[in-house]
């Protein structure tokens, strides 16, 4: 939940607070490990009182196809006669985003009877 609010725009820890419903303990103890984990980046914007922003790093945008495919996921099975909450525009088209998993190089979507796994 919160590189989804990360992800929507949100850095401050208020706005993390309101938008997931943590409590506010566990949403430091979180962050903190996400700052430790090269997840997020936190930067100070005010001196007194001591606030913080947390901004996605490289490695956190990196996680943004899991998290869009988690959300369809959601949408699809555990809220399955509701309207998803969110929908996806895709801005450089203008549509709505059905988000699909892909082969690369074939083009066709992945299921996992499709898939054998190699160790090494």
């Amino acid at each position: 939940m919160i590189l989804r609010e990360a992800f929507f725009g949100v850095r401050r820890f208020d706005e993390m607070l309101r938008n997931t419903k943590a409590s506010p303990s566990i949403l430091t103890g979180r962050l903190k490990r996400m700052v430790a984990d090269g997840l997020l980046d936190r930067h100070p914007y005010c001196e007194r009182p001591p606030r913080y922003e947390y901004v996605l790093t490289a490695k956190g945008k990196a996680l943004y196809p899991a998290i869009v495919l988690l959300m369809k996921w959601s949408d699809d099975w555990v809220a399955q006669n509701a309207e998803p909450t969110i929908s996806l525009i895709h801005t450089v088209c203008g549509h709505e985003l059905h988000p699909v998993l892909k082969c690369d190089k074939c083009g066709k979507p992945i299921a996992a009877e499709d898939i054998d796994w190699r160790v090494g």
